[in-house]
């Protein structure tokens, strides 16, 4: 490929893409000139890696010899260090960032901040540790005004990223387990399975982004509440249609309030939509048990008894109504008649007797706020599913007499 083209990556890797079709995702992970063979015997390895080359020779493309790694039980590949225990830093990026010495220039600490950046999912809590360094950076001045929150936070996150752990491979036959936190400037979340006997809990993945302004007004349980939400739907890939329902853990109980409120403001209810796409339980652990051990051997035992709280809304901030009766009524319609072969598997079916109440609940809830057909029609279609959906919705929203005036 010529050099200075900018679709030239994407031409290349379509390439690659076509040439491996059939083997993506068998024995190959192809981007663009980068090619991992993996395989679960030395046999079978052997013979993966004849087809491999045989596909590139056919097609006049050639390796050369001493960028290749052959029979090794771990490599590097796109920046990680990779073997059957998981993927952790490589040592030599490690070292460079441990031995980076403290930027005088904006440029200097938006290089560190942009190196540091790319191995975010091994540190725990990254967007909060790394906040002192990222206001340095609001005013963009040319020099940099270094305070001692600032420094302690540039020799903390070096020193973190030293004691990373290798994050597990997960697995979908295994149940997951989610661990929340919210602080007033972030949310961090992590991903977790047990494996071995005993069960260890091993880190899968860990995310963490900075609280808006706006998000920031927000009380501790709405904070919780975000951390959650932030969290599934950062592995989303990975909790939708689960084989075991995945396990949340947080040390507020503002969960159990949004199931069992007759009325939430709108942006809990949005978000209550949100959480019936999945199954999962939450196990509420307070927060003076809530011990930071080891993520990479750490046991602990979860809490059997319910602990009961009193809600933290206040009646006064409680708006929107939201149903939860009809979610229970469509299990048990469910179990009555079975959903037809064509219905999408991700999607809940709906009986004919309970459309009319399910679009009416959508509708005309006050955190919906009557929208017209399109948003009607997304806000059903993200959860459930009915023969002639569209049309009933355009007629349902038609004849609505609130959005006629």
């Amino acid at each position: 490929m010529p050099y200075g083209l900018t679709n030239s990556p994407a031409i290349f890797q379509s390439f690659i893409n076509e040439i491996f079709k059939d083997l993506l995702n068998q024995f190959v992970i192809a981007y663009i000139d980068d090619i991992l063979i993996y395989s679960r015997s030395e046999a079978e390895h052997i013979n993966h890696v004849k087809i491999v080359l045989s596909r590139l020779l056919n097609n006049q493309l050639y390796v050369k010899a001493e960028k290749c790694e052959f029979h090794v039980k771990q490599t590097s590949f796109l920046g990680y260090r990779i073997s059957h225990h998981g993927v952790k830093m490589e040592e030599v990026k490690v070292q460079a960032v441990t031995e980076w010495p403290q930027p005088t220039m904006v440029k200097e600490l938006q290089r560190f901040l942009g190196f540091a950046n790319f191995y975010r999912r091994f540190i725990r809590n990254y967007s909060t540790v790394a906040s002192p360094l990222t206001s340095l950076l609001k005013r963009k001045p040319t020099r940099l005004g270094w305070t001692k929150e600032a420094t302690n936070a540039f020799i903390d996150l070096k020193e973190r990223f030293t004691s990373a752990p290798i994050l597990k491979h997960p697995d979908p036959s295994l149940p997951f387990i989610i661990e929340v936190d919210a602080s007033d400037c972030g949310i961090g979340e992590m991903l977790s399975q047990r494996t071995g006997q005993p069960g260890k809990l091993h880190p899968c993945a860990f995310f963490s982004r900075k609280l808006t302004a706006a998000e920031r007004n927000y009380d501790v349980g709405n904070k919780e509440l975000l951390s959650m939400k932030a969290a599934i739907e950062e592995w989303r890939h990975w909790l939708e249609g689960v084989v075991h329902p995945f396990q949340i853990i947080t040390d507020h109980k503002n969960f159990e309030y949004i199931q069992r409120a007759k009325r939430l403001n709108p942006c809990q209810a949005r978000w209550a939509l949100f959480f019936t796409r999945f199954q999962f339980t939450v196990t509420y652990r307070p927060g003076s048990k809530n011990c930071k051990a080891d993520a990479l051997s750490r046991r602990y035992d979860l809490p059997t008894e319910h602990c009961s709280s009193e809600s933290i809304l206040p009646r006064s901030v409680i708006l929107a109504p939201v149903s939860w009766d009809i979610m229970e009524e469509l299990h048990q319609e469910q179990e009555r008649e079975p959903p037809p072969s064509h219905c999408p598997p991700d999607k809940q079916y709906v009986t004919l007797c309970l459309c009319q109440r399910l679009m009416q609940w959508i509708h005309t809830s006050i955190s919906a706020g009557h929208p017209g057909i399109s948003r009607t029609l997304h806000l059903l279609q993200n959860s459930f599913w009915w023969p002639a959906m569209a049309l009933e919705v355009a007629a349902y929203v038609k004849s609505c007499h609130v959005c006629a005036q």
